[in-house]
C-alpha cells in the first residue's frame, strides 16, 4: 500500500473510532453516522486546539489524534442537533 493510501485509510479509521467515542458521550449510532462526525470532528478539533492553544501532552500520536476528532465530533454533533 503507497504512502498515501495509508493515510487516507488511517485517517478514516480515526474517524470512525473518534465517532464511535464521541457516540457514547452525546448517544448517536450507525457507522456512517460515527465515520462523518469523526472525519468532520478530526477538523474541528484540531482547528479549536490549535486556536485555543490547548495542548493535551499525550506523547502517543495516534491517540492525540483520536482524542482531538472525539473532542471535534462532540462539538459537531451537539452543533447539529441545537441547528435541527
Amino acid at each position: 500500500m503507497d504512502p498515501k493510501t495509508r493515510k487516507i485509510v488511517v485517517f478514516v479509521l480515526i474517524g470512525i473510532v473518534a465517532g464511535w467515542l464521541a457516540s457514547f458521550i452525546v448517544q448517536g449510532g450507525g457507522l456512517l453516522q460515527y465515520l462523518l462526525s469523526g472525519v468532520i470532528g478530526a477538523f474541528v478539533g484540531g482547528y479549536l486546539l490549535d486556536v485555543t492553544g490547548i495542548n493535551l501532552g499525550i506523547k502517543n500520536p495516534l491517540v492525540a489524534q483520536i482524542l482531538t476528532a472525539t473532542i471535534g465530533a462532540i462539538l459537531v454533533v451537539i452543533i447539529a442537533r441545537i441547528i435541527s
